[in-house]
């Protein structure tokens, strides 16, 4: 769980995007948004969806596995619907429940 949390703050972080970080498993809203926006086939058969699930607004991206893909293929501006280095903002959800706010104008927006 860490390891793929550090692993895209450290991606976040090699690419000089800003973000913040909030704490979903206090936030029952930012929970519940994360829970019904993932799309159903990507939902476990729980029918929970675990973070991390990486949104570029409302727009679902992709769950871990799937950045992890764009990561290794250098499509991951592609992956988060983006053109580098215009102006982007990106909701990553990680795995240990935290959210990360991205703006390269410091804007962040929260889920609601």
């Amino acid at each position: 769980i860490k390891k793929k949390q550090q692993d895209v703050l450290g991606f976040l972080e090699a690419l000089k995007i800003d973000y913040a970080q909030l704490d979903i498993a206090s936030n029952e809203n930012n929970r519940q948004w994360m829970r019904a926006n993932v799309p159903g086939e990507k939902k476990p058969t729980s029918g929970i969806p675990l973070p991390p699930q990486i949104f570029n607004e409302e727009m679902y991206c992709g769950d871990y596995d799937t950045f992890f893909d764009a990561k290794e293929d250098n499509s991951v501006y592609e992956f988060l619907g983006l053109t580098p280095p215009a102006g982007f903002k990106v909701v990553f959800f990680l795995l240990d429940n935290l959210t990360i706010y991205i703006s390269p104008y410091k804007t962040w927006k929260k889920c609601q």
